[in-house]
C-alpha cells in the first residue's frame, strides 16, 4: 500500500517541524552559554585520586594555658573515714629514714626529732642503704633499700626483716612509695612509683600479703620519678619534679590510671640528691637534701602557704607517715 507523502511547505509547517526548530534555538543558546548553566557536560578537570594535603590542616590550635591547667589541691577532707582499727592519730608520727640507715620519728605539732634505733637489715649485698620508705596504718614501716630488695621495719624497735619480695618486678628496679586506703578504710594499697634512671616509670601496686609487683599505667603527665603518701579518706599525693619544668610538685594522682588530677607547684623547694614527703593533719611535709642534713617545708593547702621550718638532724631518703594520722 502506497502512503501519501505531504508537500514541502506543508512538511515546514508541521507541528513536528516546528519543534525541531525549538529544540535547536534551545541548543544554540546553551552552547553560548557554556558550563554556569550545569546543563551540559563538565569540563573541569577529574578529581585526583590522591589525597589533597591542606596546608591549613596542619595549623595547631591555639592551646588555651588557664584552660589546661591543672586545679590546685583541694584542702577538703572526706569526713566518712572509718577509723576504729587506728591508734591514737594524736601519738602518730611521721616516720623518717636517713641515708645511713636510722629511723627517726618527727612529731609535726611540735617540730620535735626522736631518734628509734639504726636499722640493720640482712641485705644480700654489702653497702646498700635505704631508699624510699612507707607506713601502714598499724605504724608498720616497709623500707626497699637501693638493690632492690623490701624489708619490714618496726617503728618501735627498727627491728628488721625481709619480706620476700623479688627485686625488679616489671622492671620496677627502684620506687617511691606510699600507703592510700581504700574507700576510707581500714583496707588500704601500697602504691609504688617507678624511678626512671633505675627501670620503668609509672605508677604500680604492691600486695603486702604476696609481695608480689603489678604495675598501673605510666604517668599522665609524664613524671619520671615521684615519691607517694596517702591520706584515710583514700587520696594518693605525689612529690615530683616534671621534666623540662623548674621546681617541684605535690600533685593528686589518680589511683586506676595514673593521671595527676591536681597539683600544686613547690617554686622554692629543690629536690637535692635526697627527698621525701608525707601528710600530717591535712599538711604536706617535704624532706629535701643537698648534703648530710634535710631542709624541711611545709606546704598547706587551706591558705596555698609554702614555709621553710627548719631542718632536720640526718639525711633523709624516706618518710612514712599512717593513713591513720589526723587530717585536719
Amino acid at each position: 500500500m502506497n502512503r501519501h507523502r505531504p508537500s514541502p511547505a506543508a512538511q515546514r509547517n508541521s507541528p513536528v517541524a516546528r519543534n525541531r526548530l525549538r529544540f535547536a534555538a534551545v541548543a544554540a543558546l546553551l552552547a553560548a552559554c557554556g558550563s554556569r548553566t550545569g546543563l551540559l557536560a563538565d569540563t573541569s578537570p577529574p578529581e585526583p585520586d590522591f589525597p589533597i594535603y591542606d596546608a591549613a590542616a596542619d595549623v595547631p590550635d591555639v592551646v588555651d594555658a588557664a584552660k589546661d591547667a591543672l586545679p590546685t589541691i583541694e584542702a577538703s577532707v572526706n569526713a566518712d573515714v572509718d577509723r576504729r582499727d587506728c591508734p591514737d592519730p594524736s601519738a602518730t608520727f611521721i616516720y623518717l629514714i636517713s641515708s645511713e640507715d636510722e629511723l627517726y620519728s618527727y612529731y609535726p605539732p611540735d617540730g620535735t626529732f626522736k631518734a628509734i634505733g639504726s636499722v640493720q637489715c640482712p641485705t644480700a649485698t654489702p653497702n646498700q642503704h635505704p631508699f624510699s620508705m612507707a607506713v601502714d596504718r598499724q605504724g608498720v614501716a616497709y623500707t626497699v633499700f637501693t638493690d632492690g630488695h623490701l624489708y619490714r621495719v618496726s617503728t618501735k624497735t627498727a627491728a628488721c626483716a625481709d619480706t620476700g619480695f623479688v627485686p625488679n618486678q616489671s622492671n620496677f628496679g627502684q620506687f617511691g612509695m606510699g600507703f592510700a586506703s581504700e574507700n576510707g578504710g581500714p583496707l588500704e594499697t601500697l602504691f609504688v612509683a617507678g624511678d626512671e634512671a633505675f627501670g620503668s616509670a609509672g605508677l604500680g601496686r604492691i600486695d603486702t600479703s604476696t609481695f608480689r609487683l603489678t604495675p598501673i599505667a605510666p604517668f599522665v603527665p609524664d613524671l619520671s620519678r615521684a615519691e607517694f603518701t596517702g591520706t584515710g579518706d583514700g587520696r594518693l599525693f605525689g612529690f615530683y619534679e616534671k621534666p623540662g619544668a623548674t621546681g617541684t610538685y605535690v600533685g593528686e594522682i589518680d589511683k586506676r590510671s595514673a593521671r595527676v588530677l591536681a597539683e600544686t607547684p613547690l617554686p622554692k623547694v629543690v629536690l637535692g640528691n635526697a627527698w621525701a614527703f608525707g601528710v600530717w593533719g591535712g599538711d604536706f611535709y617535704t624532706f629535701t637534701s643537698a648534703d648530710v642534713i634535710s631542709t624541711i617545708h611545709r606546704y598547706r593547702p587551706s591558705d596555698g602557704s609554702i614555709v621553710e621550718l627548719g631542718t632536720a638532724p640526718i639525711r633523709v631518703v624516706g618518710a612514712g607517715v599512717s593513713t591513720c594520722a589526723p587530717d585536719r
